[in-house]
């Protein structure tokens, strides 16, 4: 294929109309990201049940609860340099390979350290899933609906955070024990990565990445046109695409790639610091405003949580992401987060009765799915060149979970010596770093991946019909 021929298929590929074939690459990733967040999150469950069942000390509650979040700091940076070097398709099911070991394994032990080593594997199967999920979905995805593609993918965070306590919750009513309540949430998490092995051993490789990085335009032509049933073609015949690859000590050495890092990475690690310090904890807290609730109590709150403030949130930012634009939707949701964790901390008895406390949490949490924790997944997609994409993406995930690591181990730390005001204190002045960091990246809302690798980066905050009246490259 020529280079036109290539040119011709990457402009198929970003005017395509939503279709068949962007939705298996949505459920592709999504199953894999849902199972990612389940296991994530269920550990803030599950934890408490081992607490009561093995006697863990608050030490080894925090070290269960962040081990995971530290794996996946490291596999984020492992399989997202992989996913260049050798192709997302190959990491793409070797990592939910990883996955089932770890869910597996985790049910299955017998000893707190050897629940610690299981929770490791699986972590890092995990961290490996966020790049390879979202860039093969955004490499995917045509220009104007890039956004919202990728936010779907995220989307399914929504169900993992609701199905573990579901689940939990039918498990403790049926009478079931506290130690086969675990072992199950635990072990759930091997499911869905089964199934999503089958379906992304079927997916063909990233076509941007094949004809860019591979020099294989006309294996990419033909596999995407068999894959979207002669939706997607390129013209034209002949030798191979030029190859476009950056390397690795090019590309933390360019200034343009070490503002863009500092911004995707700084505000993801800003993010998840503050959010999964408190998802992970959440029954904590609850038990910290409402120390006489039973167990199923708080579970019954926090997944009252989700699903009243964060589900909507998702769901609407899913809706909404390209119209916005990517960047002001994270630096709205900075905004309000840091507002609604400054009121907390501000307003007296916010933190002894439940009602206020709960609606004033609610709203941190809708503005949180409903802003960074959808965008700074999604941004590191877009604004790196595809050579560099996944580790861009990686980087940026890794960071974010060493966040995430730091804030679900320090919050049980914090809260004894600061209180929960003076903690939540804190988190606000986080969300307001987050939101002036946020201010260094450009606006990726539809515009095209390849145009934004080769041009130079407008910091300027764009009027809020940008984003839907982008350029066609």
């Amino acid at each position: 294929m020529t280079e036109t021929g290539s040119r011709d298929l990457i402009a198929a590929l970003d005017e395509a109309p939503l279709s068949r074939f962007h939705l298996r690459a949505v459920l592709a990733s999504g199953m894999g990201f849902f199972t990612d967040a389940y296991d994530l999150f269920v550990i803030g469950i599950a934890s408490a049940l081992i607490t009561k069942d093995w006697n863990l000390s608050s030490g080894k509650l925090a070290l269960l609860n962040s081990t995971m979040l530290f794996a996946a700091f490291i596999g984020a940076f492992v399989f997202g340099r992989f996913a260049d070097v050798i192709g997302r398709k190959r990491v793409y099911w070797i990592v939910a390979a990883i996955m089932i070991a770890g869910a597996l394994g985790s049910a299955l032990s017998q000893s707190f350290w050897v629940l610690i080593a299981f929770r490791f594997v699986l972590g890092f199967g995990v961290g490996g899933d966020y790049p390879v999920s979202a860039v093969m979905v955004s490499e995917y995805a045509n220009r104007k609906d890039r956004g919202k593609l990728v936010g779907m993918v995220f989307g399914t965070q929504a169900l993992g955070l609701i199905v573990g306590p579901l689940i939990a919750l039918a498990l403790l009513g049926s009478g079931a024990s506290d130690d086969v309540t675990w072992r199950i949430l635990l072990a759930l998490g091997a499911v869905p990565a089964a199934a999503v092995i089958y379906l992304r051993c079927r997916m063909p490789e990233s076509p941007r990445y094949q004809i860019q990085v591979q020099g294989r335009a006309e294996q990419a032509a033909s596999r995407m046109s068999a894959f979207t049933g002669g939706q997607v073609n390129g013209n034209g015949n002949g030798a191979g695409a030029p190859r476009h690859e950056m390397g690795l000590r090019s590309f933390l050495t360019t200034r343009r790639w070490l503002i863009t890092l500092a911004g995707t990475a700084g505000t993801w690690f800003l993010l998840d610091y503050a959010y999964y310090g408190n998802t992970i904890s959440t029954p904590q807290i609850l038990g910290l405003i409402s120390p006489h609730a039973s167990t199923m109590t708080k579970i019954t709150l926090q997944l009252a949580i989700f699903a009243v403030a964060a589900v909507p949130g998702y769901m609407l930012a899913i809706a909404t992401l390209d119209r916005i634009g990517h960047r002001r939707l994270q630096l709205t949701g900075f905004a309000i987060m840091a507002l609604c964790f400054l009121i907390i901390a501000a307003v007296p008895g916010m933190t002894t009765m439940v009602v206020p406390f709960l609606l004033v949490y609610g709203v941190s949490y809708f503005f949180t799915e409903f802003g960074p924790n959808m965008t700074t997944f999604v941004i590191p997609s877009e604004l790196y060149p595809v050579s560099m994409r996944a580790t861009g993406h990686g980087i940026s995930a890794g960071v974010g979970k060493l966040g995430a690591f730091i804030g679900v181990f320090l919050f049980p730390l914090l809260q004894t010596s600061l209180g929960l005001r003076g903690t939540l204190l804190l988190t606000a002045g986080v969300a307001v770093l987050g939101f002036a960091l946020t201010l260094v990246l450009p606006e990726p809302a539809r515009r095209s991946l390849e145009d934004m690798a080769i041009s130079t980066p407008s910091m300027a905050a764009p009027p809020l019909q940008v984003a839907s009246e982008a350029p066609a490259p």
